[in-house]
């Protein structure tokens, strides 16, 4: 919360601060005020025109370049342009959230009876996905299906931006957050009372199990597969595509059971490596959905990339 972290920070910066979250709330304003297509629209454009001009676009082509080794040039060139578009979508929707939910017509939903089935069991599951398309949508869905869920999310490093993403989170439902890092004992405590958690697999963590992504080695974090395991229960998975119009289509898939054969170090690997499969077919199915901003790699990796090339 913004008070807890006032005393510890100096004037200049809260000031900063505070100066960056109006006009963080001005944006927000200024795109509910557009109404969804527009938001979504002016979003894309800015991004679609801004992304190939920044440092990120290179970690963007090398990214596709791991992933599609064998796709045409001009393709890949193509997606990574399209994605930025995607990303400018995302980020302007966060603000209208509360618009496209269930209940908004927008979402086309498909093996909901599973989401039905986690809500009246009882028992907790661990929700899982990637950065695909407008990840927030699955948010919604999750719980507009009454699904008692944590989602993580990390927060934001200035304190009132934090706060007022969180506010447009609550708009549309979420009312249980366990910041990534330190929330393990939050998720613990949650799944004890019978409530899943909600989880995205596909981001690098050093300090992860090494398994395979688009045929490349990455660290993945265990956290999905290593709770499922104590719990007793399964990861399931959700996608969710954009389609024309600002409309999405979110997939509750067949569940994946983690394996308990007994060597817990090699189950939970098995379990990081089935969830990580998953997240690439939805990326292969939809690449231009995918979040290729970040570098999913490891250094070595990338040096490989960097070699190939010279």
């Amino acid at each position: 919360m913004p008070g807890e972290r006032e005393n510890k920070v100096s004037f200049l910066q809260d000031l900063n601060w505070r100066l960056e979250a109006a006009a963080f709330k001005g944006l927000f304003g200024f795109l509910r005020l557009m109404g969804v297509e527009r938001a979504s629209g002016f979003g894309g454009k800015l991004l679609r025109t801004l992304g190939p001009l920044t440092g990120t676009h290179k970690t963007v082509t090398r990214n596709l370049r791991i992933a599609f080794p064998d796709m045409d040039p001009a393709e890949r060139n193509r997606l990574a342009v399209e994605q930025w578009e995607q990303t400018g979508r995302t980020f302007a929707e966060l603000a209208v959230m509360d618009r496209l939910t269930p209940d908004s017509g927008r979402i086309d939903l498909v093996g909901m009876e599973r989401l039905r089935a986690v809500r009246d069991s009882g028992r907790p599951v661990v929700l899982i996905s990637g950065h695909l398309a407008n990840f927030e949508v699955m948010a919604a869905v999750i719980m507009a299906a009454g699904v008692p869920c944590q989602v993580t999310y990390r927060a934001a490093n200035n304190p009132y931006v934090d706060a007022l993403i969180r506010h447009s989170r609550e708009r549309y439902g979420i009312k249980l957050f366990a910041p990534k890092g330190d929330g393990t004992r939050e998720l613990m405590a949650g799944m004890k009372r019978g409530e899943s958690i909600a989880l995205l697999v596909d981001q690098k963590y050093s300090q992860g199990p090494e398994v395979e992504f688009f045929g490349q080695p990455v660290n993945a974090s265990p956290g999905a597969a290593r709770m499922a395991l104590k719990f007793g229960t399964v990861m399931q998975p959700l996608s969710v595509v954009r389609l024309p119009g600002v409309r999405f289509r979110v997939t509750a898939h067949e569940p994946i059971i983690v394996a308990d054969t007994g060597d817990k170090a090699a189950d939970v690997k098995a379990g990081v490596q089935a969830a990580n499969r998953f997240v690439e077919d939805r990326v292969r199915e939809h690449p231009v959905d995918w979040f290729w901003v970040h570098k999913r790699w490891p250094p070595q990796v990338y040096e490989a990339l960097r070699a190939s090339e010279a």
